[in-house]
């Protein structure tokens, strides 16, 4: 909504009634809230602007702006926070979590895809459509977009995680949020820059020195002086405490992944007689059973010899090729089994510890390891799909950068939309296999390239 310029209408000192009426408003939309934090979000004798603008796109927004900063904006009779504002109460809305690159698309006018959300091992919040949600990176508890969910809970884990997941009003960088400023030295008892720093400066909590001629540069901090370590920040609540554990602190435990076959067009002739239709999701032992079944009561079992299925027309459509049609009347069950299974498209379930599965068509990509050859001959070993089994690629680079001792970048994994590949200087692929074998205890066969390892040197 504020992704581009808008046109401000009008600004104006509000009214006793108004902000009365406001504050009113405030505690009937956000009931969590408790009095005094009402009394702090809307001041009872502060500065407090009404701001009436017109979004680019014709929309009429009254925002309302205290001591300079946004704090909430009200559109089609609908009261919403600003960001500035769930910094401050960031357990306000529910939260879902992204990657750190999604926000510049955000930023930009974007509304959030399923395929961007980050599940962590607490799981999903849980929403209705229409809910109004905030939005966190991965690692940061602090909210940069806010956004109505465009579906509930439930139905993006039926979706697989696909699709649109919730409608972006406003974000951190956009428009809305130049309007605010976070320290104003004017109204403060210093009343310019150059005392308060020179005041600072006396208490030894920060050293300035003038680096070019009339530029002074902070270039030192006490961090340990005790107005530093004396400013508390308050507790988060349980939730959102589960949620910044859940991306970052909690130890790692590897999903549940299973393999599932979907119903194509062509093979539904042979599933229809058990409830099932086209892109129905089925276990191998479930197309079995629906295949001896389907064999037993249409009396298709070779009555000289058990182990033969004769192929009535629906059989020989769905499962021969169209040079068999005429030669091939009979299969073993192992064969005929196999066939029916290799027609079926693949699907796969994940299921992370305490969360519902997530259903997706296709085949899950496994992580790739490959090596790089970059400037100077220099080899890099280069990660990707790690999102696909709830790893953070930037945790992972952090953890490789530390263990290897060398350098680790995270950038966009090229042709890729929203995913993310760790790149690390030289060969570190024994590194990795540790890590993600030993410690995070991925199955082998999720994991291609590991054979990429150095060999170890011969002994002499």
């Amino acid at each position: 909504m504020f992704a581009k310029a808008f046109r401000v209408k009008s600004n104006t000192a509000i009214k006793g009634s108004d902000r009365r009426k406001l504050r009113a408003d405030v505690t009937a939309v956000f009931p969590t809230l408790g009095t005094d934090q009402v009394s702090e979000l809307v001041p009872g004798k502060e500065e407090l602007n009404i701001v009436k603008l017109y979004a680019h796109r014709g929309d009429a927004v009254t925002v309302y702006v205290s001591g300079g900063n946004p704090i909430l904006f009200e559109l089609e009779k609908n009261l919403y926070p600003t960001v500035y504002t769930l910094w401050s109460y960031p357990d306000l809305l529910p939260t879902f979590t992204t990657w750190p690159l999604v926000l510049e698309k955000l930023v930009g006018g974007a509304d959030l895809m399923l395929p961007g959300l980050v599940v962590p091992p607490a799981g999903l919040p849980q929403v209705q459509k229409g809910d109004l949600c905030a939005i966190a990176l991965v690692g940061n508890r602090a909210p940069v977009a806010i956004g109505v969910a465009a579906m509930s809970t439930a139905e993006m884990l039926t979706s697989g995680l696909k699709g649109r997941g919730f409608s972006v009003l406003h974000t951190y960088q956009d428009h809305l949020c130049p309007e605010g400023r976070q320290l104003d030295i004017k109204k403060s008892s210093y009343k310019k820059l150059s005392k308060f720093l020179q005041h600072m400066q006396q208490e030894q909590i920060i050293q300035v020195q003038e680096l070019s001629k009339g530029v002074e540069s902070i270039v030192a901090v006490d961090w340990k002086h005790p107005r530093i370590t004396s400013f508390v920040i308050p507790e988060p609540s349980p939730t959102s405490q589960t949620i910044q554990e859940g991306s970052r602190e909690q130890p790692y435990h590897p999903p549940d992944i299973k393999s599932l076959y979907c119903v194509p067009a062509s093979m539904t002739l042979l599933f229809q007689e058990s409830g099932h239709k086209k892109g129905s999701i089925l276990e191998g032992s479930e197309v079995r059973t629906i295949v001896i079944n389907y064999a037993k009561k249409n009396d298709l079992v070779d009555a000289d010899n058990k182990n033969l299925v004769k192929l009535d027309p629906i059989l020989c459509d769905c499962i021969l090729e169209k040079g068999e049609q005429h030669t091939v009347m009979k299969l073993p069950w192992d064969s005929l089994l196999n066939r029916c299974l290799e027609k079926l498209q693949p699907a796969y379930q994940v299921t992370f510890p305490g969360q519902e599965p997530i259903v997706k068509k296709g085949k899950i990509c496994p992580i790739d390891i490959t090596l790089a050859q970059r400037a100077s001959n220099k080899k890099v070993t280069v990660v990707r799909n790690l999102e696909a089994y709830g790893l953070d690629p930037c945790s992972v680079a952090t953890i490789l950068q530390q263990r290897c001792q060398a350098s680790t970048t995270v950038t966009p994994a090229p042709g890729t939309k929203d995913i993310l590949q760790v790149q690390i200087q030289g060969n570190q692929i024994h590194h990795l296999s540790r890590l993600l074998l030993e410690e995070y205890r991925l199955p082998r066969k999720h994991i291609q390239g590991l054979e990429k390892a150095p060999k170890p040197g011969k002994k002499k």
